[in-house]
């Protein structure tokens, strides 16, 4: 057998490639519960290298708020992501129609609102799918981004959304609207938090209509650019 020689500075070189590798591998998974394939792993937020954030509001109630916050989103020319149950979306399907029509991005946010962790795989599936047609119905909007309920993203709900074909969403920055805090509070939780990529998470309430005029005007401001949750992870 023929012996291979490697010299000291190809070694290094193999060595910083090796290295290499490995991060590009921990950068994949790094937000992956052990034993998942990398297409049902939860984005927490964008790519990351540009200078843009997202806006994601989670809808099970607050309908009364959201012709106000499309008339303010319109106003800065800002598309945001609409993530609806299909209890909302069969009660309000104009409403829901409405958000389709000003051109924001629309997603799933299960049917009832049930627990995703204390629910089974079946169970799962079944709340995703039945949103699928109610949101299809009203909107003619085949989703693809499913946000679980409370962000709960146990394994077995992580691969109900990847077996129904979705890519499962969570956030980096969360404005805890649904204490109803005061406007100010909302903008100061999004302000020391945010950074390239984010992902941030709302709702329909009055603080979060109140803040909305000076979260956006203020990130814009700072350099950031609006973008939907499929654009900012690169989708």
């Amino acid at each position: 057998m023929r012996a291979i020689y490697i010299s000291r500075k190809n070694s290094r070189l193999l060595l910083f490639f090796a290295a290499a590798l490995a991060l590009i591998s921990l950068s994949l998974h790094w937000y992956m519960p052990p034993g998942l394939p990398v297409e049902a792993s939860p984005y927490r937020q964008g790519l990351g290298g540009m200078k843009q954030v997202s806006l994601a509001v989670n809808v099970d109630w607050g309908e009364e708020f959201i012709p106000d916050m499309l008339s303010v989103l319109a106003q800065y020319q800002v598309k945001a992501t609409f993530f609806l149950t299909g209890r909302w979306a069969d009660k309000n399907g104009d409403l829901a129609d409405e958000i389709a029509r000003a051109g924001h991005e629309i997603g799933n946010h299960a049917y009832s609102h049930i627990s995703p962790n204390n629910s089974s795989y079946d169970t799962n599936v079944a709340e995703i799918l039945r949103t699928e047609q109610a949101i299809e119905k009203v909107t003619g909007i085949k989703t693809s981004l499913y946000a679980p309920p409370s962000g709960e993203c146990e394994e077995h709900v992580l691969r109900a959304a990847a077996d129904c074909g979705y890519t499962t969403i969570l956030w980096s920055v969360d404005t805890i609207d649904w204490q109803r805090p005061p406007a100010a509070t909302i903008v100061q939780r999004v302000e020391s938090k945010v950074h390239d990529g984010a992902i941030i998470l709302a709702h329909p309430t009055a603080p979060t209509l109140e803040a909305l005029p000076t979260l956006l005007v203020e990130l814009q401001q700072e350099g950031y650019r609006f973008v939907t949750v499929s654009e900012n992870i690169g989708l």
